[in-house]
């Protein structure tokens, strides 16, 4: 680099120092609370520096005087929520331990859905305390497993999991646009379905087993994510050495 040339700073809020003491009133974390409160009951586009001082009785600019962009606050909202995940055990079974971190990454995807959304998108968010301490914990439990390369099987487990719940919110958002219950949907949408997938053998078969479905269609959610999982996991234990 040539002197006196400057470095860009990284554009990441864990990559640089906060700034001196808070105001008592507004400080970092009550704007990151209020921002979690609007992303869960709103999604990402209801969310804007602007809302969100009104929200708080304060103007955009004090904003940033805690957090420098909407990009920083996305940061810093997605490492608050992770807190809510326990950290993944390294444990004998290891098979057992992924399961269990699965189905909790599962349900916090569920309750936060806009972090689908962004966590492919947010840069070097993984810089964030509690992401950080995540995925150490799902490296470690590979790692004791015996996986030669733990990111491989940390990306296979992870990539499931947000691809199954990303399909499952959307299912839930249509279900949610309808006003009805989930059963009552499901009963109005089977026929037309069926219908749909006459003359393709297969997917007519499919259908044809979810005639008798069952009163509980979220049981049946969690039923379909555990059967795919054991797939993805028979998987990566073939990688395992012996």
């Amino acid at each position: 680099m040539a002197a006196g040339s400057k470095q860009k700073p990284l554009p990441s809020v864990w990559a640089r120092p906060q700034s001196g003491a808070e105001q008592p009133a507004l400080n970092r974390g009550s704007i990151v609370r209020e921002a979690i409160a609007m992303l869960d009951a709103d999604g990402i586009e209801a969310l804007s520096m602007r809302k969100l001082g009104a929200r708080l009785n304060a103007g955009a600019t004090s904003l940033y005087r805690h957090v420098a962009t909407k990009d920083e606050l996305m940061e810093l909202a997605v490492d608050a929520i992770v807190a809510e995940l326990p950290i993944p055990r390294a444990d004998a079974d290891w098979r057992g331990a992924a399961e269990e971190a699965a189905h909790a990454f599962r349900g916090w995807l569920l309750r936060h859905p806009w972090t689908m959304s962004v966590l492919g998108q947010m840069g070097l968010a993984y810089l964030g305390p509690n992401l950080m301490a995540y995925m150490a914990g799902l490296a470690e439990l590979f790692a004791e497993a015996g996986f030669a390369d733990p990111a491989i099987a940390t990306d296979a487990v992870l990539s499931y999991v947000v691809g199954m719940a990303t399909t499952e919110t959307a299912w839930l958002a249509t279900v949610a646009r309808s006003g009805e219950p989930e059963v009552d949907f499901i009963a109005r949408l089977m026929p037309a379905a069926r219908e749909a997938a006459a003359g393709h053998r297969v997917l007519a078969e499919a259908y044809e087993r979810t005639r008798d479905l069952a009163v509980d269609p979220a049981a049946q959610r969690e039923e379909k994510f555990a059967n795919a999982l054991a797939v993805v996991l028979d998987g990566l234990a073939l990688r395992l050495p012996g």
